[in-house]
């Protein structure tokens, strides 16, 4: 999506291709998380007139066109590639914003057009540009580059202290929303459909860091990284990512008077964010 279209498309392969996607999907998610589970974003959406939403799509795409054109692509890359890219950013910054708002409840089928069109919008924008800057920034074999040392720092710390790190990792993430009336509300609205969609999420978002987004610090794929050891890995990092979330949540008083079921959705609500911290976070703390 970014430094790979250099060499032009013949030369992508499939599985980078993907990688790049992964890694813009990340980012997005990183940097615009904590507006999505913001309620005062939520009914900006709401009010925003159509005109208003425009100006601001607009806004965001010459936002992401200056970014692609003086940090994301090299130098030589032409005018139509740079709008492209911020064409294609824009894009997947809206779809991430759509799939988070209906998994939190909302956005559904039941809503008038122009609020679900003002919600993904005004929530879509942040999200794209966090798109642009973890595609060109947070690969390992890009600006973010430290890839090689974060993978041999994670290695020769072994499992507890990549738990230790994952865990300061989610406590970092997660902090940021957990205070919020936000988490409680998800929680209370939310369906077992939509629960588990998060927790599928949120499990995979540490599987694709950890093994196959070619983020900074982390390991690709390989003949002995076998399925076993992946989705062993990839518990222990949801785990990680769970039981911080319990803690913080436990802290600011939210399980207070509340049954083990909301308990439990507010836990999974709240880990998103402290899964990409777990992962993310702990890789962006090696590098």
């Amino acid at each position: 999506m970014t430094t790979e279209r250099r060499a032009g498309p013949d030369a992508r392969t499939l599985d980078r291709t993907l990688r790049e996607y992964a890694r813009g999907i990340i980012g997005g998610l990183l940097f615009s998380l904590p507006l999505l589970y913001t309620m005062e974003v939520w009914w900006a959406g709401f009010i925003a007139r159509p005109s208003v939403l425009l100006v601001y799509l607009l806004a965001g795409f010459l936002l992401l066109f200056g970014y692609n054109r003086f940090a994301g692509l090299h130098e030589d890359a032409s005018w139509g590639e740079v709008a492209f890219e911020a064409v294609e950013e824009m894009g997947l910054g809206l779809l991430v914003s759509a799939g988070i708002l209906w998994l939190i409840g909302q956005i559904d089928g039941g809503m008038p057009l122009s609020e679900v069109f003002g919600k993904i919008v005004v929530e879509g924008v942040p999200a794209a540009i966090g798109v642009s800057v973890g595609a060109a920034q947070l690969g390992g074999n890009g600006k973010g580059g430290q890839g090689m040392k974060g993978r041999d720092d994670d290695e020769s710390r072994g499992l507890p202290g990549q738990v230790v790190l994952g865990i300061c990792g989610a406590v970092l993430f997660a902090s940021n929303v957990a205070p919020t009336e936000e988490i409680v509300q998800i929680a209370a609205k939310s369906t077992l459909w939509r629960m588990l969609g998060l927790a599928l999420l949120s499990f995979a978002l540490g599987g694709i860091i950890l093994f196959y987004s070619d983020f900074t610090g982390s390991k690709p794929l390989a003949p002995k990284n076998g399925l076993g050891t992946v989705l062993s890995l990839s518990v222990i990092n949801y785990a990680v990512a769970l039981a911080a979330s319990a803690f913080i949540l436990w802290f600011f008083g939210r399980f207070e008077g509340v049954s083990l079921a909301a308990g439990l959705a507010q836990t999974v609500t709240l880990g998103v964010a402290s899964s990409l911290g777990a992962s993310a976070g702990r890789l962006l703390l090696l590098s």
